[in-house]
Formats: structure tokens, sequence, C-alpha cells
């Protein structure tokens, strides 16, 4: 990608917040890469641009915002990507995730049920170069069927239950990161699936928006 004179007015910003991540426990080189690699600026409204690489969570309209760039460090952090992997994402919300994550894996399949949002990450993660998406309109909860199995299942939304379809896509020897619990409180759950059992780990608290779909929150 070549970078424009607004992305290189950016740059130092982009690598103040790498370093930032870096202070903050994030080691993983390949995911440092990412985000030094990705302009952030290109995946909020330009209202708030300047305020792009600050680690904090910003308004992306629709009632949705895009995550403290912290939750996206930790969260592919937690998975240890090889490179190989096919990833499927449940909530591609502003596309930046989304192409961090292309950055990270062989092939990424990302699910977004709110339209405008969805045309707005399209155009954004074509802007970011990322070639490696495939992105779908549809409630995430019943996960994308069609490029079934998937070595990483993310889901950047918090169910009240791990979703079944979720599980059932997942690759053997898959991870699969989510947040479970009420919309007030919930723990992030690793799953780890061997043949046909799975394996829960909890991670800790964690904060998202509800995950509504079928096998999510109904509203």
């Amino acid at each position: 990608m070549v970078e424009s004179p607004v992305g290189r007015q950016f740059g130092g910003a982009r690598r103040r917040l790498v370093e930032e991540l870096r202070g903050k426990g994030i080691t993983d080189l390949a995911v440092l890469k990412a985000f030094e690699d990705t302009p952030r600026h290109l995946f909020v409204p330009t209202g708030v641009a300047h305020r792009a690489y600050e680690d904090t969570p910003l308004p992306i309209g629709n009632g949705q915002t895009i995550s403290q760039p912290m939750v996206h460090a930790y969260y592919l952090q937690l998975v240890k990507f090889i490179g190989h992997e096919k990833v499927l994402e449940i909530g591609t919300g502003s596309g930046f995730e989304t192409v961090l994550l292309s950055r990270l894996a062989a092939q990424v399949f990302s699910v977004e049920r709110i339209a405008p949002l969805l045309e707005n990450a399209r155009a954004a993660i074509a802007a970011a170069g990322a070639a490696n998406v495939s992105l779908l309109l549809g409630d995430g909860t019943h996960g994308w069927e069609a490029h079934a199995p998937y070595d990483v299942i993310l889901v950047g939304a918090a169910s009240p239950d791990i979703p079944v379809p979720l599980l059932e896509q997942l690759a053997d020897g898959g991870r699969m990161l989510i947040p479970v619990g009420t919309r007030e409180k919930q723990k992030l759950v690793q799953v780890t699936r061997s043949g046909e059992a799975f394996e829960r780990t909890e991670l800790g608290p964690m904060r998202f928006v509800p995950l509504l779909g079928d096998h999510g929150w109904t509203s």
C-alpha cells in the first residue's frame, strides 16, 4: 500500500501507539507490526480521526464503537498466530481488526449484521490494501458455514452462552475467543476443540456490547 500524505501525517502517532502497546505488555512482534502497518485513521469518522492513535475506543456510527487498540492487541496476542490460519471474525465493525487479522493470518472471513457499518468497513479495508478478506452481511451467531471449518474464531461481542453454530464451525485443534456472561458482566472465554470435545478456559473479566442474533441476545 502506498501511503497518502494524510497517512504519513499520522505516521508518528501510529509508531507512538505501537510503543504504548509494547509498554502495556504486548510482546508479539507480528501483532505490533500489524498495528504499525495499519492506518487506524481510515476506520473512524473524520471528526475523530485526530484521536485515531489514542488507546481509547471511538464512535463509528450506528451506536457502535471501534474498540480500544489494547483490547484488539490483547485478543490477537492470545491467539499466537503462525500465519497459515483461516479466521472467522464475528462483528466486522469498523474493519480495523479485520485488517489486523489479514496481516496475521492466511484468510479472514468476517460477518457484520449492520449494513451501513459493513459498507464503511468494506471501503476502509480496501483502502488499507487487505486482499485476503471476505465480508458477509448477516447474523454472526450463525457463523459462516460455507467456509468452515476455521482455525480461529474471534467474537467481538458478548453472548449469554457460546453459540452452537460457532462451536460446530471450529476446526479440530482450533481456538475461539468469545466474551460470555450477562449484559453487565462478562468473562473472556477461550475454547479449544479436540475432536468432539471443547475445552473452555476463562481468561478474565471483559466488557463488550451484546452479541445480537438467533444464538445470542435477541434484543
